[in-house]
């Protein structure tokens, strides 16, 4: 015990110091989070934090509660942020509650108005959403005059934190598209400062819900201003089959020029998050024990979920899926629409990224609280439903905008559940198992092959793909259970597969047929703690490929597991003296993803 408590608390330098000065350098960051200037957020009782207060507590300084009023800090600060409030609607409802507003006068101002003087809130922001989800604005609410000092003062904001070096803040918005309660939202963010992002507004749902209209204003913003863009679409567990489907927004097969278009502007995932997990479903993945996970059951106009616990599970909601399809879609196209890095982010609309289980800021301010979590958040959906989660690691040269952008681009990033796993990923044809011990890991990745993110074509004769994975546990949290390789390939039909293999475990336990004994689980229900007894603080391998075929199109990405440790409505179950919340889990084993690497055969 005393052993893997030392070695932890020198896990950081260790994730960190693997690579030379003239490599890469692990980054911490949230891609999504919400203020009070997102309309959803104020009307759900985010009143006072905007981004100055995110950008500030990102950094590791204390701020106040939205709603509890108690002072709250970040247990470990972020290396960048990026505040992304809704464009639909940004920053008006804070002027609903001013009955001399501009806003306030309109005659759909003030009936919302005055459902709030009734102390009808929730009704209100009913009546907002349902012009979003039917894509017909209120025009007043939309106007130049009151959307450019908006933003205006979103973009100074960014501005004032950003620090090159020591912190990054990235200008950006969430494009909140929802035709008929899909979530096809995309998060949409520049590398350039204020002098450009005051050049144009940020395009909404409401001049087109469909994802080729945004493409086509990035384009057009990026050549008339200078900008710099890359759009992250997210949430695609809730998307209905829409995020990653086999047509497009008119109902057209997917084309070459649709696919290369997409990968232009999309390069990576948001595969974790508060509503739930992307990754997959047992219902999709039936041979892997570890495939349902925070799994989210609530669509956003308030029907069930398409899992395993609602409704049939669809391909196009989940990365593993997707990422198969675009196998598919590259052998019949010649280029993959669905070539994705992984990352996680918070979309927290509490204004501040809170995701650590034990210091969780919820969805809302109102789950923040431990009572909270029994509260209706949406129609269906109370707070014990949210997940604690998640980050995004990114593998840059220096903590700017320029290089964190560059390592989003070639997909050199990951996400994880919440805690700070540190995970190294390269593939190549010559990894030597001495390499996995090599203290210079990355030193030696990059001579060799390729990092998370990257592709390898045409095997030399006799050789199969060799992965080099490295993952320490994160300082402050669980040990490791297990690292595992995701494959997916196409058959010579061009029909996808998918396997997970085993390939590292804690403890000293044996893999036999793939198969590994449980790590165990040491959490105390009563007390919502945990020991690392179990598990290791490192884990390292080579693992190369024993079905590798030469002629075979496939991905391999790297899912690490913690040992179990306390969910959140854990620790506010054991904060009201109550017994466990029936319905959700009280232990969990948080994990990580790495972006994919492809190989495509000559």
């Amino acid at each position: 015990m005393m052993n893997k408590l030392l070695l932890s608390a020198v896990c950081l330098a260790i994730s960190t110091g693997y690579v030379n000065a003239s490599e890469t350098n692990l980054y911490w960051g949230d891609t999504h989070l919400h203020t009070k200037l997102s309309a959803d957020a104020f009307l759900m009782q985010e009143r006072t934090l905007g981004p100055d207060d995110a950008y500030r507590y990102a950094k590791g300084l204390p701020v106040v509660n939205a709603l509890s009023k108690h002072r709250i800090k970040i247990g470990t600060p972020l290396d960048f942020l990026m505040v992304t409030d809704h464009a639909e609607y940004v920053g008006v409802v804070e002027q609903l509650f001013d009955s001399k507003s501009q806003i306030s006068q309109t005659p759909f101002g003030k009936k919302l108005s005055g459902l709030i003087e009734q102390g009808k809130e929730r009704a209100a922001f009913f009546e907002l959403l349902a012009t979003v989800n039917s894509n017909s604005p209120n025009k007043d609410f939309i106007t130049e005059a009151i959307r450019k000092p908006i933003w205006h003062d979103i973009v100074d904001a960014a501005e004032r934190h950003n620090d090159p070096g020591k912190f990054t803040s990235f200008i950006g918005w969430e494009w909140s598209s929802l035709p008929n309660g899909s979530n096809l939202h995309r998060i949409i963010f520049m590398k350039e400062g204020g002098e450009i992002g005051k050049k144009f507004l940020p395009y909404s749902s409401f001049e087109s819900n469909k994802p080729e209209d945004l493409w086509k204003f990035l384009d057009k913003t990026e050549k008339e201003t200078g900008a710099s863009f890359v759009a992250i679409p997210h949430n695609g567990n809730i998307s209905k089959g829409k995020m990653f489907a086999e047509i497009d927004s008119e109902g057209r097969p997917l084309s070459v020029q649709y696919a290369k278009t997409r990968m232009r502007w999309e390069p990576i995932y948001e595969v974790t998050q508060i509503k739930g997990d992307s990754e997959t479903l047992s219902a999709l993945s039936p041979n892997d024990e570890f495939a349902e996970f925070e799994t989210y059951n609530h669509a956003l106009d308030g029907k069930a979920g398409g899992n395993s616990h609602g409704l049939p599970a669809d391909k196009g909601d989940y990365a593993r899926t997707a990422l198969m399809r675009g196998l598919e879609f590259d052998k019949k196209l010649g280029v993959n629409p669905f070539k994705i890095g992984l990352i996680g982010a918070s979309d927290s609309h509490s204004g501040v990224p809170a995701v650590e289980e034990d210091n969780f800021g919820g969805k809302f301010p109102i789950d923040s609280r431990p009572m909270g979590k029994k509260a209706d958040l949406t129609p269906g959906t109370i707070g014990a439903d949210m997940s604690a989660s998640g980050l995004a690691g990114v593998w840059a040269k220096e903590n700017t905008r320029e290089s964190l952008m560059a390592a989003f681009k070639r997909r050199e990033v990951y996400g994880t559940t919440g805690p700070r796993i540190a995970v190294r990923m390269f593939a190549g044809w010559d990894f030597n198992n001495q390499d996995s011990s090599a203290k210079d890991l990355a030193a030696v990745g990059y001579q060799k092959g390729v990092p998370m993110g990257g592709d390898l074509t045409a095997a030399p004769k006799g050789k199969a793909i060799s992965l080099l994975i490295r993952a320490v546990k994160d300082p402050v949290d669980g040990n490791l259970d297990r690292i595992q390789v995701v494959k997916g390939w196409l058959d010579d039909k061009g029909n996808s597969h998918e396997k997970v293999f085993n390939v590292a475990v804690s403890d000293g336990r044996k893999i036999s047929n793939n198969k590994v004994k449980a790590v165990g689980n040491t959490v105390d229900i009563k007390t919502a703690s945990y020991t690392n007894s179990i598990g290791d603080v490192e884990l390292a391998t080579t693992w190369t490929d024993p079905e590798f075929d030469p002629m075979v199109r496939a991905f391999y990405y790297v899912r690490v597991l913690q040992i179990p440790t306390p969910r959140h409505t854990l620790y506010a179950s054991v904060a009201l003296n109550e017994a466990p919340q029936k319905g959700y889990p009280t232990s969990i084993q948080e994990r990580a993803y790495s972006s994919p690497i492809w190989y495509t055969p000559k």
